[in-house]
């Protein structure tokens, strides 16, 4: 009897790992997580983050930018030195260009939009610029649709609000991540977890 039971766990296991595999690859923008509420209940949230694609840190880009300066300054003081008084201000006058254009693009580089549907919620974050802005959404009345034509941002809308997203996504991808945010809101019951 032990053994015909632990038959059935098994099998249940595999076609619930089976089920989830399938739901996780069936997304392309999107991970699937399994979580526990305050009751000690599983459901799965699925998670779009969708963010600038930066190259450079900002840390990396503060060490850049002092390593500029300190030769920057070597030079200038050298030819100070050696009579060219002009050479300083213009130094200066570079380093402060320089680090304000790389103050504006560490401000944007964590720019980001994260789009969570866990239970009857769908929740959009965006942070641009240091400012979050984040709307929330009962999943059985919000609308996903582009705002107006072909590869345009994807407005999400709902209960007198609405949002736009899909900035950090090349054009012509953004109709995929609008069907893929559809297909989660129509699923008829949560994705199992294994």
């Amino acid at each position: 009897m032990a053994a015909r039971y632990q038959r059935c766990f098994f099998r249940c296991r595999s076609v619930l790992q089976t089920t989830s595999a399938l739901a996780a690859s069936s997304f392309r923008f999107a991970s699937v997580s399994s979580v526990q509420d305050d009751r000690q209940r599983a459901s799965d949230s699925v998670q779009w983050l969708l963010k600038r694609n930066c190259s450079v840190t900002p840390a990396q880009l503060g060490w850049l930018y002092v390593s500029l300066c300190v030769i920057s300054m070597g030079i200038a003081i050298f030819f100070w030195l050696q009579g060219a008084r002009m050479v300083m201000p213009f130094a200066w006058l570079e380093l402060l260009a320089v680090g304000s254009a790389f103050v504006v693009y560490a401000r944007h580089a964590r720019d980001g939009e994260k789009i969570v549907l866990q239970g009857g919620q769908l929740v959009v974050e965006l942070e641009n610029g240091g400012r979050m802005q984040r709307a929330e959404f009962n999943r059985q009345w919000v609308r996903v649709e582009p705002k107006s034509g072909d590869g345009s941002l994807i407005e999400v809308s709902g209960q007198g609000q609405s949002v736009r997203v899909g900035r950090h996504l090349r054009p012509e991808l953004r109709p995929e991540l609008a069907r893929e945010i559809r297909f989660a809101l129509r699923a008829s019951r949560p994705l199992q977890a294994p």
